[in-house]
């Protein structure tokens, strides 16, 4: 028996495909959703239909977006769904969230059990819209969770940490094992909520410097910032600016970060 079969679909490893079986799970998780009628609620990847048919049953309709045209055949043949549904048969990562809620006119509530290949630029793309989301949930592999919350200090820290932690508020809602997939994972995973900060804490100039620095910064992690950044800033620079020039990426603090962004947006106009 091919043990990447279920109800009839072969999980296809191209689109990272582990569809969630364990009822309980998938009750906690609509529980953490919560959803209510009148909102906007999008679901990214909905396989066969696990979250998207419970869902379903608290809204009026949903937005679904599913790149495996058979999966999204699926879905829209679904007698239960087909009239509250709405399919984006495209990759996630084309995807214009601005331009959904601009045509609907609310903030977008985003979720998904995330494919592991693409779920770290997938959360890259999705920051881009967060003015025009109230939150998101997502079932991330736990090391991907665990480097959303990381703080300085710790191996974990990352761009990631650093540019998901600047537009949103992130908090692990609960870990589920692998027993609660099909085909059975080699990973633990999370449950995490992401919710956009309101005013965000420490604003940049530009953006596009903050991602440059923390960038140059994590790709040279064992290098100290003196030579990661050594075409950006020099070690005078970074003393009077009151940051450690020995110091590593890991070992910057969000904050630190902005300073440096905005220290080099103010220079750069000049």
């Amino acid at each position: 028996m091919n043990n990447r079969l279920y109800q009839g679909h072969i999980a296809r490893k191209r689109f990272g495909q582990n569809f969630l079986t364990d009822q309980c799970v998938i009750d906690s998780i609509i529980a953490a959703i919560h959803p209510q009628r009148g909102q906007i609620m999008i679901e990214i990847g909905p396989g066969l239909g696990a979250l998207t048919k419970l869902i379903s049953k608290f809204i009026d309709r949903i937005i679904v977006i599913e790149l495996d045209l058979n999966l999204a055949t699926r879905l829209a043949n679904n007698s239960l769904l087909n009239k509250k549904l709405t399919i984006y048969k495209q990759d996630v990562m084309t995807v214009n969230f601005a331009d959904i809620a601009r045509k609907e006119g609310k903030l977008l509530r985003i979720f998904g059990n995330l494919p592991y290949n693409i779920s770290t630029p997938l959360i890259f793309h999705l920051l881009i819209y967060t003015q025009v989301v109230c939150d998101m949930h997502f079932m991330l592999q736990k090391e991907v969770a665990n480097r959303l919350v990381a703080q300085p200090d710790s191996k974990s820290y990352g761009r990631l940490s650093v540019m998901t932690q600047y537009y949103c508020n992130v908090l692990l809602i609960f870990d589920v094992p692998p027993t609660a997939f099909h085909p059975t994972p080699k990973v633990d995973s999370t449950l995490v909520r992401l919710v956009p900060h309101k005013v965000i804490p420490h604003p940049v100039y530009d953006i596009r410097l903050l991602q440059l620095i923390t960038m140059k910064a994590f790709n040279q992690r064992r290098k100290t910032i003196r030579n990661s950044l050594d075409n950006l800033f020099t070690p005078v620079q970074l003393i009077k600016l009151g940051i450690d020039d020995s110091l590593r990426a890991e070992n910057l603090s969000i904050i630190q970060y902005c300073k440096l962004a905005n220290w080099l947006s103010h220079h750069l106009e000049k």
